[in-house]
């Protein structure tokens, strides 16, 4: 069955999977999404003795029905391949409830290298088979993770060039360090003054200025987008779902069609609502527990119904999860309204005016799958500290926030669903916070001491995406005020010329 994909906000007319990829955007700033969720099929017995790539074809051709078998096979063995540090790709650890789910064994260490490891070879097929001539330029807004491994993954792609934007004060050092060490000719790296919601809403501006996508045309350039508003990032991170819950059975830690929990550190709802789409596709899950930080407009809008930016944007310790603006969400929003775009309209437009929305009843009836809650900082540190005493395992801020909202889960609903912590980050890309969660006696140490510690800490060897940067030079030291993005763009792209 052909999956065509329309806009969250307008019933303008359907594209099919390849240029929904290429846009990133809807012309009317919507978000794409499939007109069905389709359901898995082949049986869940069937899947469990899959590598992590034959799982990803599974779901992955249900969603991109314009590639063909070679063509999408090719982009899967070309993703997930020796850049990830263990042949499972996404492995599911821990002898007992709750189990992890590692998303961080790819290049830059962080989750968004299952998708973004992908992404460039979805592009590149698409642009072939829509007979695109222009340049892609990459445009991307990030708060730590999406910048780094989307630049490694486009580094040098012929027919692209890649521009990201970061919140200079916003990253942790070592997110930084990656970003601005990187190589490539057709790569770019800008820090603004300002926050992540501010790089994103200035991303999506971009996207929505018709001059500057008509000056742009004229000199063989477009747009596309690495974010998670890309239904190319999207698709990706739905087969992990899938592979976690089909480990497990492989493994008898459950039986077939048993119902787990997932919880998930969440800042931009890209990450929860591929769980979300895996629910529907036929995965058996209980809960989808939303894990946010003090930045918790997620847990409020959860709580109440009632979305509200309107707050203290506040820096915290996992930086990746520092949004008030949840992307994402608005696809949710769509399909709770009964796939609606003039109802998800007119929410979008009252964020935009007023900072926030409130949903119907009947929409709040549709969140049963969802259940929301929060961590403190000092939560959060007494959660890495706790599992690091008890179990001697590390893990990073973010996990840690999902770990410590899993606790307070618990506690809420005495529920005993066995469930699984999605871990999205390697400890090493936060190593200060983490072993200074530890003890605060590190915290003299210099960046990469600290990091020299951390290893024998954790035992686990560093990776090579830290050991790469130690001594490399920076090549990125770009930075603008927000009200700029538009002429640094046009500089990078030397249109003045």
């Amino acid at each position: 069955m052909e999956i065509l994909y329309k806009s969250t906000r307008s019933d303008s007319k359907k594209v099919k999977a390849s240029e929904a990829i290429l846009k990133g955007l809807a012309e009317d700033g919507g978000l794409f999404m499939p007109e069905t969720i389709p359901s898995l099929d082949k049986s869940l017995e069937e899947l469990s003795s899959m590598s992590y790539q034959g799982v990803a074809y599974e779901v992955m051709k249900l969603f991109l029905t314009d590639f063909t078998e070679e063509e999408l096979k090719d982009c899967i063995g070309r993703a997930y391949d020796s850049k990830f540090d263990t042949t499972a790709i996404a492995p599911v650890t821990g002898e007992k409830s709750p189990y992890f789910l590692e998303l961080y064994h790819g290049a830059t260490i962080a989750f968004k290298d299952m998708a973004l490891s992908i992404l460039p070879h979805l592009m590149i097929t698409s642009a072939k088979k829509n007979h695109v001539k222009n340049d892609i330029v990459i445009l991307t807004a990030t708060s730590g993770d999406t910048g780094k491994a989307a630049l490694a993954g486009f580094a040098d792609v012929e027919g692209t060039r890649i521009i990201v934007f970061y919140p200079k004060n916003g990253v942790s050092p070592i997110q930084e360090k990656q970003m601005v060490t990187q190589k490539g000719d057709n790569t770019y790296v800008v820090g603004i003054h300002g926050n992540f919601d501010d790089a994103q809403t200035g991303v999506k501006k971009l996207f929505a200025d018709k001059e500057l996508e008509k000056e742009m045309a004229e000199k063989g350039y477009q747009f596309s987008s690495a974010n998670s508003i890309n239904i190319g990032r999207l698709v990706p991170q739905v087969v992990y779902y899938v592979y976690a819950y089909v480990q497990l059975l492989k493994n008898k830690q459950i039986k077939t069609g048993e119902k787990i929990n997932f919880v998930v550190p969440t800042g931009n709802f890209g990450n929860i609502l591929a769980g979300f789409l895996a629910k529907n596709m036929g995965i058996p899950v209980n809960q989808l527990i939303c894990a946010s930080n003090d930045n918790k407009v997620l847990y409020d809008f959860f709580t109440t119904g009632t979305y509200d930016r309107n707050r203290e944007f506040i820096l915290t310790s996992s930086p990746s999860m520092d949004i008030l603006i949840s992307s994402n969400l608005e696809r949710l929003i769509y399909h709770i309204a009964g796939d609606n775009a003039v109802k998800n309209a007119a929410f979008m437009q009252s964020l935009t005016q007023n900072g926030k929305y409130d949903i119907t009843e009947d929409m709040k009836a549709q969140l049963q799958d969802f259940y929301g809650n929060y961590a403190s900082e000092a939560e959060t540190s007494a959660v890495i500290k706790a599992y690091y005493e008890k179990e001697g395992y590390v893990m990073d801020t973010h996990t840690a926030v999902a770990a410590a909202v899993y606790e307070k889960y618990q506690a809420d609903t005495k529920d005993t669903t066995r469930t699984v912590i999605v871990s999205t980050a390697s400890p090493y890309k936060f190593g200060r916070s983490v072993m200074n969660a530890i003890d605060t006696k590190y915290d003299a140490l210099s960046d990469f001491a600290l990091i020299d510690e951390l290893e024998k800490v954790s035992k686990v060897k560093i990776p090579n995406a830290i050991e790469e940067i130690r001594t490399a030079p920076v090549l990125h030291d770009h930075i603008c005020e927000k009200e700029q993005m538009k002429a640094t763009v046009k500089e990078f792209l030397r249109m003045e010329d």
